[in-house]
């Protein structure tokens, strides 16, 4: 299943490749994947990129997020949960961070897995930082606006190493 979500991700960046981006009338989004290691946050329409951003996430960036304060950006299919219009940080969208199996490993070893994990904006004085969150994915505020106007709560994302 992985795979075929790595081979689906890698197929739609070649398109993009080839001029096939979703222009300026954005398209409604069916999903969002972000690309950990490429630093690359995807809203697509079926198999077609809508639009792509960088980001910044978790202070320890490296693998799944397994515990609650461990600055990890979780791996995994999730869903976006909700919209906070009132985030402390402009806007926000909840991921459905963690799932049962989150929840369950980090119980197996006596501990949270955390949560509250969002895409969300970037106050000032974080501007231009490396890795500044508890396990967030950060965007600039504008770009924030334009994901909130185009994901809606129930759209799956998948985050990927």
């Amino acid at each position: 299943m992985f795979r075929a979500v790595v081979f689906l991700v890698l197929a739609a960046i070649g398109l993009s490749a080839c001029g096939r981006v979703a222009q300026p009338d954005l398209p409604t989004v069916t999903s969002v994947y972000v690309l950990k290691s490429q630093r690359q946050l995807l809203l697509l329409n079926g198999n077609e990129i809508v639009k792509s951003y960088d980001f910044e996430m978790g202070f320890a960036p490296e693998g799944h997020k397994q515990f609650e304060g461990d600055g990890k950006t979780p791996e995994g299919v999730y869903y976006i949960d909700r919209r906070n219009p009132n985030s402390q940080f402009h806007l926000s969208l909840g991921i459905s961070y963690p799932n049962r199996a989150d929840y369950a490993y980090a119980q197996s070893q006596g501990r949270l897995p955390g949560g509250d994990i969002f895409i969300h904006g970037t106050p000032r004085d974080q501007l231009g930082e490396d890795d500044w969150t508890a396990g967030c994915i950060a965007v600039t505020n504008a770009e924030m606006e334009e994901i909130w106007s185009l994901v809606s709560v129930g759209t799956p994302i998948f985050i990927m190493p």
